[in-house]
């Protein structure tokens, strides 16, 4: 029997082919945006997928602030955060968040779906959230995807 055939391929950083994508978060709900999202980040979506290399492309994603929420969250589910001193607890809903950074429920639910280690630190340097329609990465011709 050879044995050459059944050789696991492993990509190299140097051989990864990364791509531009644009994804309008318009109308779509929080966590199935941020898990695709996730999944090209990673690159799962492509057949030279290696766990411990970048393989993933850069994601570009629009209308941050009109994500949708089910049911009640936009006002029950709660942010937390700690300044690190005494009684220095914070927590915000997403209504207030989507007031002063539209960008940040996106970034932070993505962000909880990838590795929590060095590779995933890296990953969430190739997504860029803008609160709008516009973006000012035009200049590597990014190919609009449907999610």
């Amino acid at each position: 029997m050879n044995t050459e055939s059944f050789k696991t391929y492993s990509a190299k950083p140097g051989e990864v082919q990364k791509k531009w994508v644009v994804v309008d978060a318009e109308g779509q709900p929080l966590g199935r945006l941020a898990s695709k999202v996730a999944t090209i980040l990673r690159g799962k979506h492509k057949p030279e997928f290696t766990p411990h290399i970048d393989t993933g492309d850069n994601v570009i994603v629009v209308n941050a602030e009109k994500v949708s929420l089910s049911g009640k969250k936009m006002t029950d589910k709660v942010y937390f955060r700690h300044s690190g001193y005494p009684g220095g607890t914070k927590f915000t809903n997403p209504e207030e968040v989507l007031k002063k950074d539209p960008a940040f429920l996106v970034k932070n639910a993505v962000q909880g779906m990838i590795p929590k280690n060095r590779l995933g630190r890296k990953l969430l340097t190739n997504l860029r959230v803008f609160a709008g329609p516009d973006h000012t990465l035009k200049a590597q011709k990014p190919e609009k995807i449907e999610l």
